[in-house]
């Protein structure tokens, strides 16, 4: 099992920027890829951006595209998202997920693809 804890959330304004932290324990060997979802509360969960634990492909949602960036550091099983620009409607619990399973193309937006989920990391988005 993977332990994930996320930091850096917070309340920033209209065209700020975040950046979310996310450290992994455990059996990080076992990982595949990491990723980002959000939700906001009566609302589906909503994939944000994931990347291969080796390797450099990575994938984002339409919403955030050109935005955001994932990045990882493997030294020290840490993964990354900064958020520029940022919208009203960025405001949501951010999760940090990690899988073992080896995905491809759509795989990486199905939330049913991950096996760790850390607690959530609430961004504020004031307008």
């Amino acid at each position: 099992q993977v332990q994930l804890v996320e930091s850096g959330g917070g309340l920033v304004q209209t065209g700020g920027s975040l950046n979310l932290s996310c450290a992994a324990s455990g059996r990080t060997f076992s990982m595949n890829g990491m990723g980002w979802f959000r939700q906001v509360p009566g609302k589906e969960r909503e994939f944000v951006a994931s990347i291969r634990w080796s390797g450099s492909t990575t994938h984002y949602g339409d919403s955030v595209k050109g935005r955001f960036t994932i990045s990882r550091d493997n030294a020290k099983n840490t993964l990354y998202l900064q958020m520029n620009s940022l919208k009203p409607e960025d405001t949501a619990a951010y999760f940090c997920v990690a899988t073992r399973r080896t995905l491809f193309f759509q795989q990486w937006l199905d939330d049913r693809n991950y096996d760790s989920w850390g607690q959530g990391t609430q961004v504020t988005v004031s307008s």
